[in-house]
C-alpha cells in the first residue's frame, strides 16, 4: 500500500501533533483519570486557565492574523471587516435587551455551527487531492456531520446534561426516547457505511487517506465521549476545547507562515510573529488578548477567578440591566466576530 503521497497541510509531523492528535490526546487524558472527569461539575482553577484562557479564548484571537493584523487583507476587505463587528454588536445589544438568555442561546448555537463546520472544513482540506466518485464524497460528508450532529441530538433529546455550552439553559431540551432510538441506529449505520467505504477504497486503490481518516475518527471519538458517554463539565470542556482550539491555531500558523515565506509582508508584526522564533510571539499575543478579555469578564461580570485576574479585582461588578445589555455583547464581540468571519475566510474562493 502506497502512503507516500498524503495530503498533509504542512508536514506529516506537524499535522499529526497539532491538528490530528489533540482529539485523541484529550480523550486519552479523560480516560486515564475517569474519576476526575466522569461527573465533575467544576474545573480546577489552573486547569481552567489552560483550557479557557490559553486555548479556548486564545484561539478566537488567532483570526486576527488572517484579517485585521494583515494590512493587505484589511485593505482588500475593509468594508466586511468593519461591518461584521458593528453588526454583531448592535444585534447583540438588541437581543440582550430583549432577553439575556436568548442572547446566550443564539451565541451558543452560532458557536456550535462554527465548531461543526470546522470539522467539515478540515475534512475538505484533507480530501482536496482526492478524485473519487460523488457518492464517496457524499458518504464522507454525511459521516463528518454525523460525528458532530448525533451528539448534539443526544444532548437535546435526553435528560439534562451536567454541563452547558455557555450558561445554564442555553440549549433547548426536549426529552424524547423515540428520536434517540432512531438516532442511535442511524449513527451506527453511518459508521458502518463509512468503514465499508474505506475498506473498498483500500482494496480498489491500494491507498488510504491517513490524515482524513484520523480527522474523521478523532471527531467521532471526541464528540461522542465529550457529550454522550461522559456527563461532566470537565470532560466536555477538555474534549471540546482541546480538539477545536489547538487545530484552529495551528491551521492559522501554517497558512500565514507559508504566505509570509512566499511574499515579504509589509507588516512588522507579521514578520515578527511568523519569522524566526515567531511562534513565541504568535502565542504570547494570543494569550495576552485572552487574559485581558477574561480579566474584564471576571472583573465586571463573574467575579469567579479573582486570584487569576488580580489586576481586574478593583473593577466594580455591573448589575444594571441597561449597562449589561451594552457591556456583555461588547465583551462577547471577539467571539461573535470570530464565528461570523470564519464563515468567510476559509471559503474556497475566499480573498482572505
Amino acid at each position: 500500500m502506497d502512503n507516500r503521497n498524503q495530503p498533509w497541510l504542512n508536514s506529516k509531523a506537524t499535522d499529526i501533533i497539532f491538528i490530528l492528535s489533540p482529539a485523541f490526546l484529550s480523550l486519552l487524558l479523560v480516560l486515564l483519570f475517569p474519576s476526575q472527569f466522569q461527573n465533575a461539575s467544576g474545573i480546577p482553577v489552573a486547569y481552567w486557565v489552560i483550557l479557557i484562557v490559553f486555548i479556548d479564548v486564545a484561539h478566537v484571537y488567532s483570526t486576527l492574523y488572517r484579517t485585521y493584523f494583515n494590512p493587505n487583507t484589511f485593505n482588500k476587505q475593509s468594508s466586511l471587516l468593519i461591518i461584521i463587528p458593528i453588526t454583531c454588536y448592535v444585534t447583540g445589544v438588541m437581543i440582550y435587551h430583549f432577553d439575556a438568555l436568548w442572547f446566550w442561546r443564539i451565541l451558543a448555537y452560532l458557536a456550535v455551527y462554527h465548531f461543526v463546520r470546522q470539522q467539515y472544513g478540515f475534512m475538505r482540506l484533507y480530501s482536496r487531492e482526492e478524485k473519487l466518485p460523488s457518492v464517496i464524497k457524499t458518504i464522507d460528508k454525511i459521516a463528518i456531520y454525523t460525528a458532530t450532529l448525533y451528539p448534539l441530538i443526544y444532548w437535546h433529546f435526553t435528560p439534562a446534561r451536567n454541563f452547558n455550552w455557555f450558561v445554564e439553559g442555553d440549549f433547548f431540551s426536549f426529552e424524547n426516547n423515540v428520536i434517540i432510538k432512531y438516532a442511535n441506529a442511524t449513527y451506527l449505520i453511518i459508521i458502518a457505511i463509512y468503514c465499508l467505504k474505506e475498506i473498498y477504497l483500500i482494496i480498489k486503490l491500494k491507498w488510504i487517506n491517513i490524515p482524513k481518516n484520523l480527522l474523521v475518527a478523532g471527531t467521532f471519538l471526541s464528540w461522542y465521549f465529550g457529550i454522550v458517554y461522559f456527563n461532566g463539565d470537565m470532560a466536555f470542556t477538555t474534549l471540546n476545547v482541546i480538539s477545536h482550539g489547538i487545530p484552529y491555531m495551528a491551521l492559522i500558523w501554517f497558512f500565514e507562515k507559508k504566505k509570509i515565506d512566499y511574499t515579504l509582508s509589509r507588516s512588522r508584526l507579521l514578520n515578527l510573529c511568523f519569522g524566526k522564533y515567531g511562534i513565541v510571539y504568535f502565542l504570547a499575543i494570543l494569550i495576552l488578548f485572552a487574559y485581558l478579555e477574561e480579566g474584564l469578564w471576571d472583573g465586571l461580570i463573574w467575579k469567579e477567578h479573582q486570584s487569576v485576574f488580580k489586576p481586574f479585582t478593583g473593577l466594580p461588578r455591573v448589575y444594571s440591566n441597561e449597562l449589561l445589555a451594552l457591556l456583555i455583547p461588547l465583551l462577547a464581540l471577539p467571539q461573535a466576530t470570530h464565528y461570523v468571519l470564519d464563515g468567510f475566510i476559509w471559503k474556497q474562493k475566499s480573498k482572505f
